[in-house]
């Protein structure tokens, strides 16, 4: 269905190609997953099958990219919109409606399809991605994971033979991320449709693609075979299969169930080391942050109700629950850009929204979703130097948090030219600039690799010890297992769990880790925990 011949992509006067070497086929009616670290070329292999490389975003390609016989560079992501679907890192990109039905029906509009036809699959794709309750609602309502279904939903209706997806469980909470993956499975077994899909969360997909492709790095040709090989050989690797590599264990398990099926010795040596040391604030005293009692409407839609929380210095709190379930709201509300209904929050002692933001910078600072909606400026140094001027900071600040966060971030580029990962860097250093006791972070693992993410933990983890409050909505369950010392778990605005973190993620399966899975009932979370309690265990 796709076949890569001989490809290679170089954007602009780089170096060396982003892609070299690719030589595979992706059969039809598979799912494909794309591995790789970030950088190694996925996001162009993907943009090469839908067109979009190298029509839209420039640069040379050498080789052929037929999909179902069409050759990419003959055929305009126009003309391939009847065969391939693409979504990607963005949703809100691909949005062009002002409602969720309207954005359904609209890629079917401009196929031509007949009314009957659309209406019966706004229906169909509604039930299968369960939007049917927010088919009325304005996209800029909807929250990031709801807009990233929204964003999937509107390529389904158009029944593509090729699905093309860019992190497609990015913004979803666990429960969601399971039901669009169903989805996908349904499409591949009953549909035959082909699904090529880039994930870094592979945790959550890799026991379910049929191929995996390795993207070893920048330039070097990828590798394709079954998924168990393919982990073995790749540089990134979800926490089963490190557990596995750790136990010894041969074929690697991919799955929790596989993992389970041979972790009893493992438990029984773990048993024997004794139980893991929790997790302890570096720091106590009052709270940074407080809300108590506290209700959010947004456009007259109550979003939290009653919400009670402390925030104390050196303290890392995860903010966990579906989709929609008011994290972001609550972040947004912290840093002063909602006004309560009801109750009361205070920054600082203050409210924060009745602060300036020249004072505000210097109690609370938010990284947001999309790290860009901080970033105005041409380059990181002119980024750096008017982060140093709001912030009253002495010049070059900025910049040195730039470099102890990610030393490889070019002073000339483009902010909206780095990777994900590179972009946090920067947005972060731009908070930190001015040294807020309180930092949120929405979503901060979106679109990072394993090795990034682990640099972000150390990173945050060096800002508790130091006395800072961390705040971070997350539907990441592995960072909330490395990182948290609370998990406070909100559903439909309300706080319905707030504890520790070992006790809250182990007894909810939704949003427990891996190893925790693997390894119940005993109370490890994550591979480096069992690692350090095997060095002192008896073989």
């Amino acid at each position: 269905m796709i076949r890569f011949e001989q490809v290679s992509v170089t954007y602009g006067d780089a170096a060396a190609p982003a892609v070299r070497g690719v030589d595979l086929t992706v059969p039809e009616g598979e799912l494909c997953l794309l591995v790789g670290p970030s950088g190694a070329g996925k996001s162009t292999l993907l943009n090469a099958v839908c067109g979009l490389v190298p029509h839209f975003t420039g640069g040379t390609l050498r080789g052929r990219v037929t999909v179902d016989g069409r050759d990419t560079r003959t055929h305009p992501p126009r003309e391939l919109a009847d065969v391939v679907g693409t979504v990607g890192q963005d949703p809100l990109a691909h949005c062009v409606t002002d409602t969720v039905e309207d954005e359904l029906a609209y890629g079917m509009e401009s196929l031509g399809l007949a009314p009957d036809v659309m209406r019966r699959r706004v229906e169909e794709t509604l039930d299968l991605l369960g939007l049917a309750e927010l088919r009325e609602r304005a996209l800029r309502t909807l929250s990031g994971g709801q807009l990233q279904r929204v964003a999937i939903g509107s390529v389904l209706t158009a029944h593509p033979k090729v699905l093309v997806l860019d992190e497609p469980t990015s913004a979803l909470d666990p429960a969601a991320a399971e039901e669009v993956l169903a989805v996908l499975q349904r499409l591949v077994h009953d549909l035959g449709t082909t699904v090529l899909m880039a994930e870094h969360r592979l945790e959550r997909v890799v026991q379910y693609a049929d191929q995996v492709i390795v993207l070893p790095g920048p330039g070097e040709a990828p590798v394709m075979g079954e998924p168990a090989a393919m982990m073995a050989a790749s540089p990134v690797r979800p926490p089963v299969v490190e557990l596995g590599r750790l136990a010894g264990w041969s074929p690697l398990p991919l799955s929790v169930r596989d993992a389970r099926r041979r972790a009893a010795p493992l438990r029984e040596r773990l048993a024997a080391a004794g139980t893991p040391a929790g997790r302890t604030p570096a720091a106590d005293g009052e709270p940074v942050a407080a809300a108590s009692g506290l209700g959010v409407h947004r456009d007259r839609v109550p979003v939290l109700h009653g919400v009670g929380l402390a925030v104390r210095p050196g303290e890392a709190v995860a903010l966990m629950g579906r989709n929609g379930a008011g994290k972001s709201t609550l972040l947004r509300t912290l840093v002063g850009m909602h006004r309560p209904s009801s109750g009361t929050v205070r920054v600082g002692g203050a409210a924060p929204h009745t602060l300036r933001p020249r004072d505000l910078l210097r109690r609370v600072g938010l990284v947001p979703q999309d790290p860009r909606d901080l970033l105005s400026a041409d380059t990181v140094a002119a980024e750096c130097a008017a982060a140093d001027r709001d912030a009253d900071a002495p010049a070059g600040r900025c910049r040195e948090l730039v470099a102890r966060l990610l030393p490889d971030v070019p002073r000339d580029a483009h902010p909206r030219d780095l990777s994900e990962g590179q972009r946090l860097a920067l947005a972060l250093a731009v908070v930190l600039t001015a040294g807020p006791p309180l930092l949120l972070l929405d979503e901060p693992t979106r679109g990072l690799d394993y090795a990034a993410k682990a640099r972000l933990v150390d990173v945050l983890r060096g800002l508790a010890a130091e006395g800072h409050a961390i705040v971070l909505a997350t539907h990441d369950v592995e960072l909330a297992a490395e990182l948290a010392h609370r998990v406070v778990i909100l559903a439909d605005g309300e706080v319905v769990a707030d504890g520790p973190a070992e006790e809250v993620v182990v007894s909810s399966p939704a949003f427990a880790p891996q190893v925790a899975k693997v390894l119940a009932p005993l109370p490890w979370l994550t591979v480096s925990q069992v690692a350090r309690s095997l060095d002192g265990a008896p073989a």
